[in-house]
């Protein structure tokens, strides 16, 4: 009668899932993760009468945080829940599988979709009942509570330990080297450092600067991790020498969550020279502010647009002398490094009035204008549209600088420099607007007219 019973049960496919958080005792013969198995192991056979069965794959986790879920073996027992080869889950206890509530919620969302049940050997939790649900989430509310306490510990000994003026990690700043968690001034680099501070408040230019150090074959911060990885140095730029000026650590100080407290370390800078700088900074910040408030939005009228022949977008400045500015074109590395041997350095006077040129010609002649169109796949229906927005090369030079800027950003959608010249690509939907914009009985068209007139 047994036997019949048994043998009327549904089979029940059973996977165990291990998991261990460090590598330690993994060497040995009988470790952790074997403890996790055959327990799960011998409960499937204590439940042989109720028709489980363990499938063949062992799904095993060495070395993972429970804290999230990018675990192979964790990712393989989704997979195949969600292929239908398993019908119970078990664990040795419920925070081997996950310490985090918001993980465990998709989890079972998983498992109950594809009628999965849960089961922690040690805990009696069994997730096919309403009881053990339950308990699935008091019990793992109180796992979440302990990581998060954990978290919360480790932050507060990092901030006592900043506090005190100890270095917690992070790449180390140029000018040290970190020496059982104390930055100890590196000679060399301190030398840079401090070389570095009083040449700003000569030139009083981090873009200028850059290039001087750049020129001179000087680099960033080139260091070991304690894993052995090397990462050297690189070029300065202007963001990170602008970082680098302002950065209180070379006063002897340490931050942490944006307060700053007195280091262990040496400073480089005395006060005289950091005020100096900071002085320096403060007014290039202000003098850059009034030249963006009196810079017009026409100021550059292929900003955005222009191309060298390689395909690399160039990018507009200027420099002012004896009152005058001079408006100039530059490749990236200018921009960014200050490096100017090998790359471009364009004034923009003649490169806008050739693509401008390019642009009324275009525009003066109808039967271009219609040619554009059809090479852009729009349709041209009304000859008198044409008409007025040929009309609208004529009276180009009457338009105003900022009307200029709109009709250009709106036509084109780049230009490239080549040896031969420019080359203009037009922007579809911009002619398409054009085109609406000065169809006949618009006020595009009226006043094209009427400047025309």
């Amino acid at each position: 009668m047994t036997a019949d019973l048994v043998a009327s049960k549904p089979r029940r496919r059973c996977a165990v899932y291990t998991r261990k958080s460090t590598e330690e005792g993994l060497d040995q013969e009988f470790n952790s993760i074997d403890a996790q198995r055959d327990a799960g192991q011998a409960y499937i056979v204590s439940q042989r009468a109720e028709g489980w069965i363990p499938v063949a794959d062992d799904y095993d986790d060495p070395a993972f945080s429970g804290g999230n879920m990018e675990r192979p073996a964790l990712k393989r027992l989704l997979a195949d829940i969600e292929a239908g080869k398993i019908d119970i889950v078990l664990v040795y206890k419920i925070d081997r599988l996950t310490r985090s509530l918001a993980d465990f919620s998709k989890m079972v969302e998983v498992f109950e979709r594809h009628g999965v049940s849960f089961v922690a050997v040690t805990q009696q939790i069994n997730s096919a009942t309403p009881m053990g649900r339950l308990m699935l989430n008091v019990l793992l509310s109180f796992a979440q509570f302990e990581r998060e306490v954990t978290g919360e510990r480790i932050r507060d000994k990092i901030a006592a330990s900043k506090k005190k003026g100890l270095w917690m990690g992070g790449r180390p700043p140029l000018g040290y080297d970190v020496i059982q968690r104390k930055l100890v001034v590196n000679p060399e680099e301190a030398a840079r450092v401090r070389r570095i501070f009083e040449d700003f408040v000569t030139l009083r230019s981090c873009t200028r600067l850059a290039a001087a150090l750049n020129a001179e074959g000087q680099t960033t911060k080139a260091w070991t991790t304690q894993a052995g990885k090397v990462n050297a140095g690189g070029p300065f730029d202007r963001k990170l020498l602008h970082d680098l000026l302002r950065n209180r650590l070379y006063r002897g100080e340490l931050s942490h969550q944006g307060q700053w407290y007195p280091g262990q370390h040496e400073p480089l800078v005395d006060r005289a020279v950091w005020d100096q700088v900071q002085a320096v900074l403060s007014e290039e910040g202000k003098q850059r502010a009034v030249e963006t408030r009196q810079r017009a939005p026409s100021d550059a009228l292929l900003r955005g647009l222009l191309h060298d022949a390689e395909g690399n977008k160039l990018y507009p400045t200027y420099t002012r002398k004896q009152g005058k500015a001079y408006r100039y074109y530059i490749g990236q590395k200018v921009n960014r490094f200050g490096v100017a041997g090998g790359s471009l350095r364009l004034p923009a006077e003649p490169i806008e009035a050739a693509t401008v040129q390019q642009i009324k010609t275009v525009l003066s002649s109808p039967e271009t204008v219609t040619a554009v169109c059809r090479e852009l796949g729009t349709e041209v229906d009304e000859g008198r549209t044409v008409v007025a927005l040929s009309r609208l090369g004529d009276v180009w030079s009457q338009l105003y600088p900022v009307e200029q800027h709109r009709l250009v950003q709106l036509m084109v959608e780049r230009v490239d420099l080549l040896e031969q010249g420019l080359r203009i690509h037009w922007r579809e939907l911009g002619w398409k607007s054009l085109l609406e914009e000065f169809s006949p009985e618009t006020i595009g068209a009226e006043m094209v007219a009427w400047e025309a007139a």
